[in-house]
């Protein structure tokens, strides 16, 4: 549930900034001649701001993807909009509608590498290819390709009235779901960007008659560029890259918006560090990760948050101690009762090769671990954040005096 409330949250601004556009196309009457005048600029400078900023937190995904529109709109201006109508036009249009959703989606699957080194030559060259595509079709008098392109791929009515090619459809509903799969094994903000910038360049291609419409939403496309290093930025400094949950600083920025009543518990994985000793680190931050996924679905509306090494901490907003401990109980014996499978050195590491290993004779130990928790709430004694924690922090070694694998207060 959290998750699918946090795909939602990170949806809404690219939608806005898609739903903005939408409205300035359509405006009565058109634009301003003011406000029209500055279009090109608008989204060029959209465009370099996305780049600027991809440069600046290494995020090649999205400088190469700046470059590519910011090419291909250059290419639409060029020889698409008030452009005679013949093959110029034509494969440009076909070129861009077709071969931008292929270049974005490769994008998006191609491993982050930034953009100062060799490794961005093949993005590079993934954009050079598009361009040298419809160049030579253009130069070489292909009517026949380009009259292919165009062709229809059924011959039942579309819903929609579109100059975009049947062939550029198919392609921009491939290249969304490919980058759609990107961005949710990655979970990265950058990559569902880019699906984001896509739309905006379809749509854009799709409203290309409608003056002013084209250039409105290749600037909304460096805008959603914008919005995704933002988030991405965002994401990297409040949440823990090991185990997924809110960080430290996410837990220091929540508590000064709590209400005046409130529990706050601190979890503690027991003789961790014995265990590291023993299996290693890799084995180590399995447990991390498999503590906090127990943790991101603790009941009574607990916030859970990775406060350092093997500690976490949950938050009960309008709750009391009393609340919460029937909460934290259950997750203290969650934790206790999970087996963890670790890996033999020769286990296969494709899943299926896996799983007919395990059909077989074990080749993997288990094992399992505990956790000590101490809860506190807010008091006239303890009638700040730091002081709640410092609390909770005393009840987790009173929990671990008393013999581990247990709730104090």
């Amino acid at each position: 549930m959290r998750r699918a409330f946090a795909l939602a949250a990170a949806a809404v601004p690219p939608l806005a900034v898609l739903a903005a556009a939408g409205w300035l196309a359509e405006w009565p009457g058109g634009l301003p001649p003011a406000v029209a005048a500055i279009l090109p600029g608008a989204a060029y400078g959209a465009l370099a701001v996305a780049l600027v900023l991809g440069l600046a937190f290494h995020r090649g995904r999205i400088v190469f993807a700046a470059i590519a529109i910011a090419v291909g709109h250059m290419a639409f201006v060029q020889f698409v909009a008030g452009a005679p109508p013949g093959l110029a036009a034509r494969a440009t249009f076909a070129g861009l509608a077709v071969l931008a959703p292929v270049v974005l989606a490769t994008l998006a699957w191609l491993e982050e590498r930034g953009t100062l080194s060799v490794h961005a030559l093949p993005r590079i060259g993934v954009i050079a290819a598009a361009v040298a595509l419809v160049w030579w079709i253009v130069a070489s008098g292909r009517a026949v390709t380009v009259n292919w392109a165009y062709a229809p791929l059924t011959a039942a009515p579309l819903p929609i009235d579109t100059p975009v090619p049947q062939l550029g459809l198919v392609s921009t509903a491939l290249g969304l779901a490919a980058i759609a799969v990107a961005a949710l094994l990655r979970r990265s903000a950058v990559v569902a960007a880019l699906g984001w910038a896509l739309a905006a360049f379809a749509l854009a291609l799709h409203f290309s008659a409608m003056k002013g419409a084209p250039t409105i939403f290749v600037a909304a496309a460096g805008l959603v560029l914008v919005v995704g290093v933002l988030q991405e930025t965002y994401r990297l400094a409040f949440r823990d890259e090991l185990t997924r949950l809110p960080s430290r600083r996410a837990l220091n920025e929540r508590l000064r918006s709590v209400s005046r009543r409130y529990a706050i518990a601190m979890v503690d994985v027991d003789h961790f560090k014995s265990f590291n000793d023993t299996y290693g680190h890799d084995v180590g931050d399995q447990v991390l990760r498999m503590v906090a996924a127990r943790l991101a679905r603790v009941g009574g509306g607990g916030q859970p948050f990775r406060y350092g090494g093997e500690e976490f901490t949950v938050l009960f907003a309008g709750k009391s101690a009393d609340d919460a401990l029937p909460h934290l109980e259950a997750l203290r014996a969650d934790i206790e009762g999970y087996r963890m499978a670790i890996r033999a050195p020769d286990r296969p590491r494709r899943r299926r090769a896996g799983k007919r290993r395990r059909s077989g004779a074990p080749s993997a130990q288990s094992v399992s671990v505990t956790a000590s928790i101490g809860v506190a709430e807010r008091s006239e004694r303890h009638d700040h954040p730091e002081a709640v924690i410092k609390a909770a922090d005393k009840a987790l070694y009173r929990a671990k005096r008393a013999g581990r694998n247990r709730v104090a207060t």
